[in-house]
């Protein structure tokens, strides 16, 4: 969950920062923040009005593509379950283990 696919395309030292997020079923934002961390792999999601303003946290497991050359984010989850997903409070670390616990329990738990 916390590890890009091997078919994701991501290059170790990719800044994704800017990028693009498209979900299954259209645009969610753009990323905010990533981390390269092993076992900790993410991405963290300005949803802007999309849901007001939400921040999101990604596990690098959800990405199904990276496309440098339009510099855009494939997610491999619904706008529904991204939104459903377990708040991310931008205040706090991201690296908080309980937080990703839970995280990783909600994608793991969903349909692929």
């Amino acid at each position: 969950m916390w590890d890009y696919q091997e078919d994701s395309g991501y290059q170790a030292g990719t800044e994704l920062i800017g990028y693009k997020v498209e979900a299954t079923d259209g645009h969610i934002g753009k990323v905010d923040k990533h981390s390269d961390d092993v076992d900790a792999r993410y991405i963290v999601v300005d949803t802007g009005p999309w849901i007001f303003g939400k921040h999101v946290l990604l596990p690098a497991g959800t990405i199904t593509s990276i496309d440098p050359d339009n510099q855009t984010v494939q997610v491999g989850r619904t706008k529904d379950e991204i939104q459903n997903s377990p708040e991310f409070d931008k205040d706090k670390p991201a690296v908080d283990a309980d937080y990703h616990q839970q995280v990783g329990s909600y994608y793991n738990g969903l349909p692929r």
